[in-house]
């Protein structure tokens, strides 16, 4: 094992051929719920392996904050109207979708699960069983395993095994990526799906969906940090080895320039937001004093429109992005994977459009930046083909069956949920 290995407690890059990655056939539905707009996609994987989007619609977001569900009717209305819109394109209803995970205070953590074998050869229900170990010793009181991801795995003393079926040990090892959330708020978005005559098909954390839809294999392989700039939140990702290795979320985003915006200012919420999305910048300009913008102002009447210089805007906006930026270098250099999370960024999200914020971006974390566009996807409409919508068309990538470790087995076989059911199925694992 090399030194960045040892000192990251990561497992070392895997040299076996890659794992299976057959795409899945038929028409899928994605949902990308998030504080500021929803957006449903509904698309298929075509005969060369590449995905169409055959139905897209959107809406702004309603009765949802940081991602999480707080007004169960408005939240209804909203998602109905974007499946709708997405369901009458494709001339298809869903029944079911993959829906992205940004509520509940998602955590990130790794563990090492050993498991007896006893000499025979390891087999598919082993790999079940080491993976419902690790999300048992996950497991916490109030939350709820989203990802038990496996890293790699040891049979006996020999390591970077990618696929120990068929081989012979003792005892089978493996190094597991856990992604968990909070249940009540994972219940609440349940419920709202179900009043929407929805099920959840899958769960699929923000970041890394919108890594899987911008990240070329080589920044994959190299190391890359996906920093997702939300509405109501910034999550972030880091990828390397061909793998996620972690997540992390700060509950600001671009929502709160908006309001810094229309605090400081004293102008309505919806006129801030339109000085952000015409006007906004992070970088200082020689023209920022003389250009000056229309400002109406709380309470006032409509003719009565102050006029403010555009550095003012532009001052006001700094300092947030500034400290997102910051949140995330301390969060990534805290995680103890910042060595191998390369010298690349990618920044996806409706918030990294704004005028300098990759440039604020390089300058703060230290690393090359670039904005991540989808990419892989046929029929995508010229409106959706932004940052603003990489998550979205990374959860029809996982969908599709892409970004899945070992997608020929089914991982989530003899999972049970609920501390009497964990007990029940501890003992019958060990008898």
């Amino acid at each position: 094992m090399n030194d960045m290995s040892r000192r990251t407690n990561l497992p070392p890059p895997l040299l076996d051929a890659p794992r299976n990655r057959a795409p899945r056939t038929g028409v899928f539905g994605v949902l990308d719920i998030g504080s500021t707009k929803i957006t449903c996609m509904i698309g298929r994987t075509e005969a060369d392996g590449t995905r169409r989007i055959l139905g897209f619609g959107w809406q702004k977001g309603r009765g949802i904050r940081h991602g999480a569900i707080t007004d169960l009717d408005e939240a209804e209305r909203a998602i109905r109207a974007a499946v709708g819109q997405a369901e009458d394109m494709a001339d298809t209803r869903l029944r079911s979708v993959t829906v992205n995970l940004g509520c509940g205070q998602p955590e990130s953590r790794l563990f090492n699960v050993q498991w007896p074998v006893g000499g025979r050869v390891v087999t598919e229900d082993d790999i079940r069983q080491v993976v419902n170990e690790g999300r048992h010793r996950a497991a916490s009181e109030g939350r709820d395993a989203i990802h038990t991801l496996p890293l790699s795995f040891s049979v006996d003393e020999t390591t970077r095994v990618e696929d120990p079926r068929g081989l012979h040990c003792e005892t089978l090892t493996a190094r597991l990526h856990v992604i968990d959330a909070v249940s009540s708020a994972l219940r609440n978005l349940h419920t709202c799906l179900a009043r929407c005559d929805l099920e959840i098909a899958e769960l699929v954390s923000a970041p890394f969906a919108a890594g899987l839809a911008t990240l070329v294999e080589d920044e994959r392989e190299l190391g890359t940090t996906v920093i997702d700039m939300g509405g109501g939140a910034t999550s972030f990702a880091v990828f390397a080895e061909g793998q996620l290795l972690h997540t992390s979320q700060t509950l600001v985003g671009g929502i709160h320039v908006t309001n810094d915006i229309a605090r400081l200012l004293s102008t309505p919420v919806a006129h801030a937001e339109r000085l952000k999305t015409l006007y906004g910048s992070c970088q200082a300009s020689p023209d920022d004093e003389r250009e000056m913008l229309p400002v109406p102002l709380v309470g006032e009447e409509e003719h009565q429109i102050a006029k403010v210089p555009r550095s003012m805007v532009v001052s006001i906006i700094r300092p947030r992005l500034e400290e997102i930026f910051e949140i995330v270098k301390e969060r990534l250099e805290g995680s103890g994977i910042s060595r191998v999370a390369g010298a690349r960024v990618v920044l996806t999200g409706g918030a990294c459009q704004l005028a300098g914020a990759r440039e604020l971006a390089a300058q703060i974390l230290g690393k090359q930046v670039r904005l991540g566009r989808p990419v892989g996807l046929r029929g995508l409409p010229d409106a959706a083909s932004g940052p603003a919508f990489a998550t979205g068309a990374g959860l029809l990538a996982w969908a599709s069956g892409e970004g899945r470790v070992m997608q020929d087995i089914d991982l989530e076989a003899r999972r049970t949920s609920g501390p009497l059911k964990r007990f029940i199925s501890f003992l019958k694992d060990r008898v």
